[in-house]
């Protein structure tokens, strides 16, 4: 559990007791997953805008018939995280959306693999 609280974004408060949403870290990626009952694959989108990863969904009439799916109605789900630019591969992160649960896995820039480190060689 310390690793959450020394993360900084799972130890934001707002993400870390969002209803429905579960994230966790380890040394090759994050993991989060999201409850979005009554959502297919197909309403959902996730994108990547300047180091932020950018979860919607929209969809999933619960009742047939009802005033407010004629206005538009349904489920909204839409959530922001930011992700810091040199931790992981945003071009490489992977979805799956399967019965009401999406699960996002961002993987980690490997250590050796990083341009912000440096090793400094002790003579």
């Amino acid at each position: 559990m310390d690793q959450f609280t020394d993360h900084p974004l799972l130890s934001t408060p707002s993400l870390s007791s969002r209803k429905g949403w579960d994230m966790r870290e380890d040394n090759n990626a994050l993991y989060i997953r999201i409850e979005m009952p009554g959502l297919s694959k197909e309403d959902v989108k996730i994108s990547v805008e300047q180091n932020t990863l950018i979860i919607r969904g929209e969809g999933g009439k619960d009742w047939e018939g009802e005033e407010e799916e004629e206005e538009g109605g349904g489920r909204r789900y839409s959530s922001r995280l930011d992700l810091p630019p040199t931790m992981y591969k945003v071009d490489e992160i992977k979805a799956e959306m399967k019965n009401g649960v999406l699960k996002v896995v961002v993987p980690k820039v490997k250590e050796d693999e990083r341009k912000d480190v440096y090793q400094v060689t002790v003579e």
